[in-house]
């Protein structure tokens, strides 16, 4: 084996890696984060979890991505350590599918039929259909579906470059010495360990193992250490994505840990028990990437066919190993490790955009309660809460940013342009409510008293900011275009009441009725109040573009408020009407 046979070995893993990499990322956007809100909700027997965590890790072609994904639902409260074991088990089950996929590349036939499932024979129509698909559809899940196609065909390439590369291996003594060594349980496991450790993918490691058994040097004997070791490689993601989270997310990657080295021991002194008694022939037997399959996937299903029973002991070691105490994460929703799945990601940023607008509509009211009726503890309940906003839209804001680098399907990269929009205005409202807090700190301070008018009108005022403010919520907390359709002739509605409330001001401030010190509180408050409902309006018009990629703001709010019939036209009559306008 030349030097060019080593480049070649190297272009063919760059080759393999990255079609997986593809064809894991196209089945994650085909599944829209569907497979993780599976595992999130129906995990709440242990069976259960294993047929889900073999079945999901299956998919994604990746049981790292799955543990650390599991790590991250437990970091964030979502789900329970004992929820977790099952998934963990299932997912060592469910990454052998890959190496079945990969044995393909060892049929050998002259069979015309049994031919057509060689890699060589159907990757590059699988790659062409790939890229029609690609073509046809540049942004919707025909692309997704043609990246799984190219992923797949890319991944089969680089694949068998891989074992055109070492088959010269095949007539060399001193690779076949250095096998043998392997053959030694302790330097195989740890071999097969160190190598998947800095790969980070047992896939990956599987793969080049089934590659160099094209060379007809790799044994039972041999195959048995390392394919253990490369188990116990694996849990290296998940122990390091544990690094900064809670107490039950190290434990469940310690979990993951104990249950690869616990069914690597198990199964080697069985192994080895049973050679010493018994001298089974077939360890010199040469394996092939079938066999190397089969012995993959007997081992996972043995060893959580084995410890599945004593799950809550495996609980248990990993409570003993981990007993620290870290600290609660204020948003754990938003776990990095969710970025391994973006749609997921998405739908989690969302879940926790909804809590930060129902928080600052919270502060609204509570605010406007304050004009009325002044109250210490609210008060500082609403200053508390106005420091929460700010962080809400910190943290999110830096999260959105980050996800948004991640590659999104066409819909997420419009929710999460959306989310970063609408933070932004929740934020300013929550803003606001504070400058209502502090005008009704300084009402209460100075007994300011408005006239009977002046009340009723503030009160009217407010009553539609509250309605606003409910469908504002309503639409965002249901992404519905169609009840965002109503908030913008109700901030018609606002605008006009400011108007009007201005009006009236000037004419009781020239008759007398109303102080100059009171005329600018007075005309503070319905400033916030108009400012409010038009951080309302954008929130709504938001979503209202998020469903229509060719949606013009500037150019659908000339055409509603212009316009002289529609429902834009009937609601606006409505609600004059209901605000006695």
């Amino acid at each position: 084996m030349d030097v060019f046979s080593v480049f070649a070995l190297l272009g063919g893993l760059a080759l393999f890696l990255f079609g997986m990499n593809l064809m894991g990322s196209g089945l994650e956007k085909i599944s829209g984060g569907k497979l993780e809100r599976v595992l999130e909700k129906m995990t709440d027997k242990p069976l259960k979890g294993v047929l889900l965590g073999a079945v999901v890790t299956a998919v994604i072609q990746s049981s790292s991505a799955v543990t650390v994904m599991v790590v991250g639902f437990v970091n964030s409260g979502i789900m329970q350590l004992s929820q977790a074991v099952g998934i963990i088990m299932g997912a060592n089950i469910g990454t052998t599918a890959t190496s079945w996929i990969l044995s393909l590349t060892g049929i050998e036939s002259s069979n015309a039929i049994v031919s057509l499932f060689k890699p060589t024979t159907f990757s590059p129509l699988v790659a062409f259909i790939g890229i029609i698909f690609i073509f046809l559809d540049k942004n919707g899940k025909k692309k997704d579906i043609g990246s799984i196609l190219i992923g797949f065909a890319i991944l089969m390439y680089g694949m068998t470059a891989m074992s055109d590369a070492v088959q010269p291996l095949s007539e060399n003594e001193a690779f076949a010495n250095i096998l043998l060594m392997f053959s030694n349980p302790v330097l195989g496991v740890l071999a097969g360990a160190v190598f998947t450790a800095i790969i980070q993918s047992s896939s990956a490691s599987i793969g080049i193992l089934q590659a160099l058994s094209s060379t007809g040097a790799i044994t039972v004997g041999s195959a048995i250490p390392i394919l253990l070791g490369q188990n116990i490689g694996t849990c290296v993601t998940a122990l390091i994505s544990s690094i900064g989270t809670s107490k039950n997310a190290k434990r469940t990657a310690m979990v993951h840990f104990y249950f690869n080295v616990i069914g690597t021991v198990l199964f080697l002194v069985l192994y080895y028990t049973l050679d010493l008694f018994i001298d089974f022939a077939f360890k010199s037997d040469v394996l092939d990437a079938v066999g190397i399959a089969v012995i993959h996937t007997l081992f996972n299903v043995l060893s959580t066919a084995l410890l599945l029973p004593f799950s809550k002991q495996l609980e248990k070691l990993a409570k003993l190993s981990v007993k620290e105490s870290a600290a609660k994460d204020e948003f754990p929703a938003l776990d990095e490790r969710f970025l391994l799945s973006p749609s997921y990601a998405v739908a989690q940023s969302y879940n926790v955009s909804v809590s930060m607008f129902e928080l600052c509509k919270e502060m609204l009211f509570d605010a406007l309660n304050m004009l009325e009726k002044y109250d210490l503890k609210v008060a500082e309940k609403i200053r508390q809460n106005e420091d929460l906003s700010d962080r809400y839209e910190d943290r999110l804001g830096t999260y959105l940013v980050n996800l948004a680098s991640h590659d999104l399907t066409e819909t997420d990269s419009n929710t999460v342009s959306g989310m970063l929009h609408a933070i932004g205005d929740m934020e300013r409202i929550g803003d606001h409510a504070l400058n209502i807090l502090e005008l009704a700190e300084e009402i209460n301070k100075k007994q300011i008293v408005f006239s009977e008018d002046a009340e009723a009108e503030l009160s009217k005022m407010s009553a539609a900011l509250r309605e606003i403010m409910n469908l504002t919520y309503d639409s965002y907390k249901e992404y519905d275009p169609d009840i965002a359709c109503h908030v913008e002739p109700l901030e018609q509605v606002v605008d006009l009441l400011k108007d009007i409330l201005k009006t009236n001001h000037i004419q009781r401030l020239r008759k007398g009725e109303c102080t100059i010190e009171q005329g600018f509180i007075f005309t503070d408050i319905s400033t916030n109040l108009s400012r409010i409902s038009d951080h309302c309006s954008n929130i709504a018009v938001g979503i209202i573009r998020s469903k229509n990629s060719d949606f013009d703001t500037h150019s659908y709010l000339n055409s509603v408020k212009y316009s002289t019939r529609g429902q834009f036209v009937e609601d606006f009559k409505s609600y004059k009407e209901k605000y006695n306008l």
